[in-house]
């Protein structure tokens, strides 16, 4: 049997000013944005070239769903973007005002440094050690 998991949902406040931030600044694909009527849109962002995994944004729609925007893994790095060429991205994200909470640092897995989204969610740039 083969598993996966393709898609994490991250609860956001705004769809647009998700989709901006996604699309503009971290330069993913918006997949796909439905009207689902009442408000809410099933919408969907990649990083280019990714097959395995996208992230659905999900509108927070009642307050303890509002509490967690921002703050899904209670303060702690939530999400990995792997990269085949940390400096190219590193800097493109630097330009588009993407903020780093660490700087870039070479550790035994990789090249990584981390950065917050538009929400204070944590992000680990990273670009792993090549397998032998």
């Amino acid at each position: 049997m083969k598993q996966s998991i393709a898609r994490i949902a991250l609860v956001v406040d705004d769809y647009d000013k998700a989709i901006e931030f996604y699309t503009k600044k971290l330069d993913f694909l918006l997949v796909e944005d439905t009207n689902l009527g009442d408000g809410k849109r099933w919408v969907i962002v990649s990083p280019k070239g990714a097959n395995e995994c996208s992230l659905v944004l999900a509108k927070a729609d009642d307050e303890e769903q509002e509490s967690r925007v921002g703050n899904q893994t209670g303060g702690r790095v939530f999400l990995f973007l792997y990269t085949d060429d940390f400096w190219r991205d590193y800097y493109k994200m630097v330009e588009k005002g993407v903020k780093f909470f660490r700087e870039p640092e070479k550790m035994p897995y990789g090249m990584v440094a981390v950065f917050k989204d538009l929400y204070g969610n944590m992000w680990d740039l990273l670009e792993p050690v090549a397998e032998k």
